[in-house]
């Protein structure tokens, strides 16, 4: 029997007639099959960076992978602590042990994502749920469908510094692949900037705080128009990739010390 999991942000399989547990590529998701299709963030490095991240990596050279990782990670954390809260855990800045278990900045940018659940009380109508579609041949997870303002909106939170045309593109492909599966058709899609550079609650119709800002994109058109070019990116890394094979660690499920001794024998 094969299971397919998860253990936070690690998928894996288990297969209990061969005794392993077999680690997954995060570049991909895998069907109830266990095939493997590439992420739609991963098609979406052979979208072109621009001027401004060569300069970047030129300005911060051998600590640029260091930087990159640390996001990663604080990204991670903060997904983690939204899904926990809208799920209705209480979210604690504290461990078990009593001691700090999250950076300030971390903390700071749950508490925005909290400012905007209690300011504006967006409807929590689905978290964190794995999409894929073998037709198009990409997955992902989308991070929030909700309802605000009566408006259907598939919403993707953001940590990083600064949003690019890329956001926009992963959320029309999510889009696209849930248009495929049949799930209902939204209003619009939406990024949750928890990291922007606002200083103000903004004016009367802005949906924003302090270092936070929501940006939606109501016209199917436009939407239409970025999920063109995603399916341009896409064929440029099926080209670039065609041959590429996922990376799997396959380890045991349970050692016992004697098996040592009987295998020397």
């Amino acid at each position: 029997m094969q299971t397919i999991a998860k253990i936070s942000n690690q998928n894996y399989r288990i297969d209990l007639t061969t005794n392993r547990i077999t680690f997954l590529d995060g570049r991909f998701y895998y069907d109830e099959d266990g095939t493997p299709v590439p992420s739609v963030t991963t098609i979406l490095n052979a979208y072109p960076k621009g001027a401004a991240f060569y300069e970047w990596l030129k300005k911060n050279g051998e600590d640029s992978d260091a930087i990159r990782d640390d996001a990663g990670r604080r990204g991670s954390k903060v997904h983690q602590m939204t899904e926990a809260y809208d799920k209705g855990e209480e979210v604690s800045l504290f461990g078990q042990d009593g001691e700090l278990s999250l950076s300030m900045v971390e903390w700071s940018m749950f508490e925005r994502y909290v400012e905007f659940r209690r300011r504006f009380n967006p409807e929590i109508i689905d978290i964190e749920t794995n999409i894929i579609s073998k037709e198009l041949g990409m997955a992902g997870t989308r991070d929030r469908v909700i309802a605000l303002n009566g408006k259907r909106l598939l919403l993707d939170i953001k940590t990083g510094n600064y949003i690019g045309k890329e956001a926009w593109l992963q959320l029309s492909a999510y889009r696209a692949i849930d248009r495929v599966n049949g799930h209902p058709p939204y209003d619009g899609v939406a990024i949750l900037h928890l990291s922007a550079k606002t200083k103000t609650d903004g004016r009367k119709d802005s949906i924003q705080g302090k270092g936070w800002q929501l940006l939606i994109e109501y016209d199917s058109n436009a939407i239409d128009q970025l999920y063109e070019v995603f399916e341009h990116t896409h064929r440029l890394w099926l080209s670039e990739n065609k041959d590429l094979m996922p990376r799997e660690l396959s380890y045991r499920l349970h050692h016992n010390p004697t098996d040592i001794f009987l295998s020397s024998k």
